[in-house]
């Protein structure tokens, strides 16, 4: 249980820190003329990760889960996807942010993990929903959050987001 615990109180702090960093781009952005797109549907991801945080604690803590079967494999994953998360966040450098802005002018990063991969973050974040309570046999929180997350991204997020990157081309 403790490091179920550990592992909880490092990625909840980890999501507050990019919440900060998220914020400080946001304002500098807004300064040179970002505009926001695909507001109305924000409220509905923060909702979908403060859920999953939430779900997982009772899951774990309920049913006094404790490390699963494979628990190295769904680590490893895990901490590739941290890897992944650190390329991504580094490669848009100031451009990061948790919300659509679009700042005019501005060009499509194509470096790091976006060469190949149109929107590498949501990939993290697809796997952190999957593997981090798979580590701990939350498969309950596991499928329902990568269910609800997948829907989220692939009809809602996604196409606002490639929408307003089509714009940085107008």
């Amino acid at each position: 249980m403790t490091f179920f615990f550990i592992l909880f109180v490092f990625v909840v702090a980890q999501r507050l820190l990019e919440v900060v960093y998220a914020r400080s781009n946001e304002k500098r952005m807004r300064e040179q003329g970002a505009i926001e797109v695909g507001s109305d549907h924000y409220k509905w991801i923060v909702l979908l990760h403060i859920l999953f945080f939430i779900s997982l604690l009772g899951e774990v803590l309920y049913l006094k889960l404790g490390l699963a079967s494979g628990w190295q494999w769904f680590s490893i994953i895990f901490l590739l996807a941290q890897v992944l998360r650190v390329w991504s966040l580094a490669s848009l450098g100031p451009f990061w942010n948790t919300k659509i802005l679009v700042l005019p002018g501005a060009s499509r990063v194509n470096r790091g993990p976006y060469r190949w991969i149109p929107h590498p973050n949501y990939v993290v974040v697809a796997t952190e929903i999957a593997t981090f309570p798979l580590i701990f046999g939350a498969w309950r929180t596991a499928l329902v959050f990568s269910v609800a997350n997948a829907l989220l991204l692939l009809y809602v997020r996604i196409p606002a987001e490639e929408q307003a990157l089509q714009k940085l081309k107008s």
